[in-house]
């Protein structure tokens, strides 16, 4: 069923994001403000269902590629979001139907409604995803075989390009130069698929689980309940930790934003010699291992979202401070990534961790310390 977003949807739409984000994506305030301008200057945006999509349909995601850190200060326009997407079009010599989701988490959920509305199309209410990952050939689309390519690409300058490769990993590879060499942010379009490729290849109804998560979180405020095990309910998940911030290591490299950060428990809680027990949370953009000393609690393809310990809000990778009281959550993925291929695209050994994946098992709490 389609539904209509407005202007008075989009912070709770950007809040969802965030969590499902998993530390990365982007800012949502960043998102959420680009967003509501859009709409402000073009009107709402139709959403529809997957299942809405003619067969026929041409649909392309939309897109932010590049450090999340650098659009903090590199603000993105309405018409450079706008500007690959009509290059394709030109490119195919055929009018664009459909804009799709690459990824549900972060701004690249408000970055494909800013193309929406700009355009004038409907937004699909689906991703590639079903979270957050931070490298392009890493969607659902590549696995049923939908190719990257051609990918069209612009900055805030004016550059524009299209790009056509062998596969997903080269259209990332050579993208990816790209985009640090235009500032180390640029706006994407591709993944061109018809309505029945979408269809089979998108999670579902991704951007009314972001609307879901927004408003369950700001209604546990209002409530003065804990907005915390709300989400991690409404997520099926469960709370891994909970603490200080001690420490966090983070550099922007390559287009990533890389690094480390520490948590420790309150002193109730403690290892067994007596010292605070102690989260370690290791991340490239998104947050991909969490230990807890030796044991590994969640790793990457499930989902590990930070949040502010108190009111519930998701707290990314780059605005990780020291002193801030957070709680960890684990969250199962789509189940499409655990298979073999998923793991091997979006799995710990991808990102050079060696350890097999750890299961999300939602039956046991491992951890709540603190809370």
């Amino acid at each position: 069923m389609s539904w209509t977003i407005t202007a008075d949807l989009v912070p709770d739409l950007a809040r969802g994001a965030a969590v499902l984000g998993t530390g990365g994506g982007g800012d949502p305030y960043v998102g959420a403000l680009l967003a509501a301008q859009a709409l402000a200057e073009y009107g709402p945006v139709e959403v529809v269902s997957v299942d809405e999509v003619p067969a026929d349909a041409v649909v392309v995601t939309a897109a932010m590629m590049g450090a999340p850190t650098v659009m903090v200060e590199k603000l993105p326009g309405i018409e450079e979001v706008a500007r690959p997407v009509r290059e394709l079009s030109e490119h195919y010599g055929a009018p664009i139907t459909h804009i799709a989701c690459a990824e549900v988490g972060g701004v690249n959920s408000t970055i494909p409604l800013v193309a929406a509305a700009a355009l004038g199309l409907p937004l699909i209410d689906g991703d590639g995803m079903g979270r957050a990952f931070p490298e392009l050939q890493m969607v659902l689309p590549t696995l049923d075989g939908i190719e990257a390519s051609p990918l069209a690409y612009a900055d805030e300058k004016g550059n524009v390009g299209v790009l056509r490769a062998v596969d997903n990993h080269w259209v990332e590879r050579i993208a990816r130069v790209a985009a640090v060499e235009m500032g180390c942010s640029i706006m994407i379009s591709g993944f061109q698929m018809s309505g029945e490729q979408a269809a089979r290849a998108l999670v579902r109804d991704s951007l009314s689980t972001c609307l879901q998560i927004g408003r369950t979180i700001t209604a546990a405020q209002d409530a003065k309940t804990d907005p915390v095990l709300a989400t991690a309910d409404l997520l099926g998940g469960r709370t891994l930790f909970s603490g200080k911030v001690v420490d966090v290591e983070r550099k922007t490299n390559a287009g990533f934003a890389r690094g480390t950060a520490r948590l420790e428990a309150a002193s109730a809680a403690t290892d067994g010699t007596g010292e605070p027990e102690r989260l370690e949370l290791s991340f490239q953009n998104e947050h991909l291992v969490a230990r807890l000393g030796d044991q590994v609690m969640a790793t990457t393809p499930d989902l590990i979202i930070v949040l502010d310990h108190e009111s519930g809000e998701p707290v990314t990778t780059e605005a990780l401070r020291y002193g801030q009281r957070v709680s960890v959550l684990a969250a199962p993925a789509d189940e499409r990534w655990h298979s073999p291929e998923g793991i091997e695209l979006v799995g710990p050994r991808y990102f050079g961790y060696d350890l097999d994946p750890h299961r999300f098992d939602g039956t046991v709490r491992l951890q709540e310390a603190g809370a």
